[in-house]
């Protein structure tokens, strides 16, 4: 990975915007009671503190960068040019995997939200938080149920033990559910 692309890696793991992944700098980093690493840093946009926990693969990404002449010289974590030029390396990346969609810094924050994160359990509160957002309503926009979470969330309905009793009970009992209009 060459020293300009590695920031967009960043992008896609952490749904941070354009503007965000610019200004990131080594107070940034913080170490939690547990010694587990996050970035904790006020969203440009909104001011609102995102507390992300920094994975292994950007760690390593930005200990690539320390002695990056831009890094060194800007005082940031990572060697970010403009947002003209990441687009240009999402589309390199996009060409690379034959992704036939025009990939742009946004849509890397709406697929850091959906696909890294809601798709793979991660609480909606959670993912809000993470992106900085100041209303949940904001994040369900990025939210789209994806046909593969339904299913997933019916398959553990289906061979539910408590589920199944509850019908088996309803099926094989008589039961008289009364009725709210009768006295």
């Amino acid at each position: 990975m060459n020293y300009s692309k590695g920031h967009v890696l960043v992008l896609l793991l952490y749904g941070l915007a354009f503007a965000d992944i610019e200004k990131l700098i080594e107070d940034d980093l913080v170490k939690d009671i547990k010694g587990n690493k996050w970035i904790k840093t006020k969203r440009k946009k909104t001011k609102v503190l995102s507390s992300i926990p920094l994975l292994s693969i950007p760690e390593a990404i930005i200990d690539k960068y320390k002695e990056h002449p831009r890094v060194v010289a800007k005082g940031t974590l990572l060697p970010v040019y403009t947002n003209q030029r990441t687009n240009f390396y999402l589309k390199e990346i996009a060409a690379g995997c034959k992704i036939n969609k025009a990939l742009t810094t946004h849509l890397a924050k709406h697929t850091f939200a959906t696909t890294v994160t809601l798709s793979n359990w991660v609480p909606i509160e959670t993912v809000s938080k993470m992106l900085g957002h100041t209303s949940l309503k904001t994040t369900q926009i990025y939210a789209k149920v994806l046909d593969s979470k339904i299913s997933d969330d019916m398959e553990k309905l289906k061979n539910d033990p408590a589920l199944l009793e509850f019908a088996k009970s309803i099926l094989y009992n008589s039961w008289v559910v009364p009725d709210p209009f009768i006295g």
